[in-house]
């Protein structure tokens, strides 16, 4: 089978190329496992933490790609959730035990045994792939596969963040960095709470006209101050400063949630700027968002497809996954990359 794979931990900054077209042989399904024929698979800012040793890999070499959506081809022993043709999704989340107290109490996403699609487990950067069935997800109708594939991980994602912000119609919500995720808790926002203000802080004029486009009620540069204070906020960027920034703008009682997998360690100065009260007085909150869960992303998958949302996609042939990377880590964004097998 055709794959791009990652051999060695590279910085793009130094190898514009970091993964490798090759042939490999077709993975096998074991037990409890299926083998899918992968139709697309979206390309997220985490691959390139894992690329680049943010996030390290826990093998090499390894298949990147945990936004993967495609037809169950085989199915290993005692697989019998799903039949051959079939068309499912795997995310992130590939493994979590189901033992631990975390996982128990449906917090499998915190589950100290989880493993990641693309990071701990080879994922869909290849024409085939294995997951465990319990982990794998029916994709609905009305979804195309391209459509589906940035769901599984932005979408969901986002989907958990807004959900921990403990949104309601009518407030005044920010959201800083406009990428795959972004653009699409916008889409949710514009479903879901018709009432609501949604701003925007992101760096480039271009994704600011975007988030107008999709109608955000204002986008501006992360330096700048909102309309009003935020009654919640949602930080996608890598970095500390806009997180400092979020908190001055967020209104008493207001929650910032970071969305984030990882922080710049060149920016942790930004931190020495924190006003405790301008910042974090009258009870405001800062939580972060780890990873999903298959709940997350089964609930997501069905309200998108009810409420006809859909992401704007850029498309790429699998042999072009290093320049839809490239184009990712320049911010050449509008909406989610997704490579077509």
């Amino acid at each position: 089978m055709k794959a791009m794979i990652l051999e060695r931990v590279r910085s793009l900054s130094e190898y514009a190329d970091p993964l490798v077209h090759r042939d490999l042989p077709e993975p096998a399904p074991g037990p409890g496992v299926i083998l899918i024929r992968v139709a697309a698979c979206g390309v997220c800012h985490t691959d390139l933490d894992v690329i680049e040793g943010r996030t390290p890999p826990a093998h090499l070499p390894l298949v990147p790609g945990h936004q993967a959506v495609g037809r169950v081809e085989a199915c290993g022993a005692g697989a019998t959730r799903f039949a051959r043709g079939d068309r499912v999704g795997v995310a992130w989340i590939g493994s979590a035990c189901g033992r631990c107290a975390r996982c128990r109490e449906g917090r499998e996403n915190l589950c100290p045994e989880f493993r990641a699609t693309g990071r701990d487990l080879d994922g869909g950067y290849a024409e085939y792939m294995v997951a465990r069935e319990d982990f794998a997800t029916l994709i609905p109708g009305q979804l195309r596969d391209e459509e589906a594939a940035p769901l599984l991980c932005a979408g969901a994602i986002g989907w958990r963040a807004l959900r921990l912000t403990g949104m309601e119609d009518g407030w005044a919500l920010g959201l800083t960095g406009f990428g795959a995720s972004g653009h699409l808790v916008l889409k949710m926002v514009r479903t879901r709470f018709p009432r609501a203000r949604v701003y925007v802080f992101t760096r480039t004029d271009t994704e600011q006209a975007f988030a107008r486009d999709l109608g955000a009620d204002w986008a501006g540069g992360l330096d700048e101050a909102p309309p009003e204070p935020l009654d919640a906020a949602i930080d996608t960027t890598p970095a500390w400063q806009p997180v400092v920034s979020t908190l001055g703008h967020l209104a008493p009682g207001g929650r910032l949630v970071v969305n984030a997998i990882r922080k710049e360690e060149g920016d942790k100065r930004a931190l020495l700027q924190l006003d405790w009260p301008r910042d974090l007085w009258l009870e405001k909150e800062i939580v972060s968002v780890a990873n999903i869960t298959r709940k997350d992303v089964g609930e997501f998958l069905a309200f998108a497809a009810g409420a006809d949302l859909r992401p704007h996609v850029e498309e790429y042939p699998l042999a072009e996954a290093n320049r839809a990377l490239r184009d990712l880590k320049g911010r050449r964004i509008r909406g989610a990359k997704v490579l077509r097998l």
